[in-house]
């Protein structure tokens, strides 16, 4: 009982670093989103890859060098591949989850006829279907990578 109490304010903080640190790669997730799609006319699916991309290589080095910095005895070419790994599950679990709900999410937004959004039902449909499949991985991300690719970490 007492040494759950000196880990779990420990987890909780590591926990909450994750948890900003994947604040940040949404950011990353969805800029880099938003860009390929609006401005360079990249097809959503294909969009949504390439920003998931970029998001991983961003959450590994905030994870590794603040979220998990007692992380040191695995080299970090492992930890790089076990998160790369983790990733591509990820990936695999994202894809789908945003390919199906994408149109149905367009054609809500169109149905509802917002009038004081200025936003398009695609870009509305898109970012909606994107956050949902970004928050169904987060979880997948954390709890793996935690006890796998930090598994050095007390």
């Amino acid at each position: 009982m007492m040494a759950l109490r000196m880990v779990a304010p420990r987890e909780r903080s590591r926990f909450l670093r994750f948890a900003v640190v994947g604040v940040i790669g949404a950011v990353v997730d969805f800029g880099v989103f938003n860009l390929l799609t609006s401005f360079l006319r990249v097809r959503p699916v294909y969009a949504s890859m390439l920003s998931f991309a970029a998001a991983v290589c961003s959450n590994f080095i905030w994870n590794r060098y603040w979220t998990y910095p007692d992380s040191r005895s695995k080299r970090i070419s492992q930890q790089i591949v076990q998160f790369a790994i983790i990733s591509v599950i990820g990936l695999a679990i994202r894809t789908p989850i945003f390919v199906n709900l994408e149109a149905p999410l367009i054609q809500f937004f169109d149905f509802l006829h917002l009038p004081f959004v200025s936003l398009s039902p695609t870009f509305l449909g898109h970012n909606l279907a994107l956050a949902i499949a970004v928050l169904v991985v987060m979880f997948w991300n954390f709890f793996i990578n935690r006890y796998w690719t930090y598994s050095d970490v007390s």
